[in-house]
């Protein structure tokens, strides 16, 4: 499905998320705001949150964390009259680890206790790749970025595990190379690919296939690339089936008023 950003590309991240909250925008995020780090979301009933807290500490590449919500469910840290239940243009309701639906307002499921969990996006290392002249496909085309369920295991905490899913943007491999320096640099937003031209190695056998976003033109020469993915934390609810998890639909962000080059110094700082 093809959508414009083009008239959010340089508006400040508090304008876009009023306009999400006003169901004016309820599409990807990819490119707006230009600048400023997006986030992914899960929010868990209080019995599951220190086990789900522990499975991001064990997982820091897939689920690195920018912020925990508790008490209401507006941000802090990472926008200031911030809310984790209105301001993503689509939800998805996982109740006991089943996907049943797709929202573009989840106040109506936020419950006293509930904590939800603001985790890092390659979105926002995205800006970085762009800014060094190499191609992001899906934002070229006006699409969702392709996201695969790999062969790679995450580590368990209590109820969650499962398969790390990982993001590809296709390149040359000198471009990939590249990629690669970038990205090292940037662990708070998923950090270095882990699979650079064999789609095969983390199972992956048809990369027009992805299992969530848009699958993306491979052009002559280029090579797939993976990065792990901030979509990980769905796979793990799938497996743990708590009664009911709220999280963003794969590529609709929490759009943050941190900058994507002030983010690690940010968060170096409040660990």
């Amino acid at each position: 499905m093809a959508f414009d950003i083009t008239p959010y590309i340089d508006k400040k991240p508090s304008e876009v998320r009023q306009l999400i909250r006003q169901g004016v925008i309820d599409f990807p995020t990819a490119g707006m705001c230009r600048g400023y780090a997006q986030a992914n979301l899960v929010i868990l009933p209080p019995e599951y949150a220190d086990d789900f807290e522990e499975y991001t500490r064990k997982n820091p590449f897939p689920c690195p964390v920018l912020e925990i919500i508790r008490g209401t469910p507006e941000t802090h840290a990472m926008g200031q009259g911030g809310n984790i239940v209105t301001d993503i243009p689509r939800y998805r309701v996982y109740e006991n680890g089943v996907f049943t639906k797709e929202l573009t307002d989840a106040s109506a499921y936020w419950k006293a206790g509930y904590v939800g969990f603001l985790i890092g996006c390659s979105f926002s290392f995205e800006e970085a790749l762009m800014a060094a002249g190499l191609p992001v496909r899906h934002i070229e085309q006006g699409c969702n970025v392709p996201m695969y369920k790999t062969n790679i295991q995450t580590v368990k905490a209590g109820p969650f595990e499962g398969p790390m899913v990982c993001s590809m943007r296709p390149m040359t491999p000198e471009q990939a190379k590249v990629a690669y320096d970038i990205t090292v640099k940037m662990p708070n937003v998923h950090g270095a690919p882990v699979q650079i031209g064999d789609p095969e190695k983390v199972g992956v056998k048809d990369v027009m296939k992805p299992d969530y976003g848009d699958p993306v033109e491979i052009r002559e020469g280029e090579i797939p690339v993976f990065w792990p993915c901030g979509v990980t934390p769905q796979a793990a609810v799938e497996n743990a089936k708590p009664p009911v998890v709220i999280t963003h639909a794969p590529g609709h962000m929490f759009i943050t008023d941190i900058l994507n080059t002030e983010l690690n110094d940010y968060l170096e700082k409040n660990k």
